[in-house]
């Protein structure tokens, strides 16, 4: 009778996993509107071991401003990025969690008008550069409309962080 009360605990727990919802929220001005509104994640069609979908959806709460999916993505780590691209706008950085590897994306997405877009093409970070507290991007201090994306590469069997300025307007 416990075994079979461990078994049932234990699978209902895992169902209850994969439809988890994010309590963390992300507080920003993503529309532009001047009034600050939330950013949370839920995680769905997702186990554990990272089998099925494992799509994450990003929702607000200004219903008005459109959600979007990130996939594959085990949940993941929302951040304000502030106004990138001097559009009025917060933008959001978002790393996705996932089940296996020290590499990972860093995805930074900006809404127009016709809906969440990313801003600059996916930065490869390996997790020491997050240990080497090298945050992804920022804007670039020395010149308007830029920003500088910090990243992690595979060179001469070794993993080395690289900063470069780009434009992104």
């Amino acid at each position: 009778m416990k075994k079979l009360i461990l078994i049932t605990l234990t699978f209902c727990g895992s169902l209850f996993i994969a439809q988890k919802t994010n309590e963390d929220r992300l507080l920003g001005d993503f529309d532009g509107n001047g009034t600050k509104e939330y950013a949370y994640t839920k995680v769905s069609d997702c186990s554990d071991e990272c089998d099925g979908k494992c799509e994450t959806t990003i929702y607000f709460s200004d219903k008005k401003i459109k959600s979007f999916i990130v996939s594959p993505a085990y949940d993941g780590t929302l951040y304000n990025l502030g106004d990138l691209n001097e559009d009025g706008k917060d933008e959001i950085g978002f790393y996705p969690g996932w089940c296996t590897s020290c590499w990972h994306g860093f995805l930074v997405y900006t809404l127009d008008k016709i809906g969440w877009k990313t801003l600059v093409p996916s930065i490869s970070t390996h997790c020491s550069q997050w240990e080497e507290e090298k945050f992804p991007i920022r804007k670039d201090p020395k010149k308007k409309g830029y920003v500088i994306i910090t990243s992690s590469i595979w060179k001469d069997d070794d993993i080395r962080i690289k900063s470069e300025s780009v434009k992104v307007n």
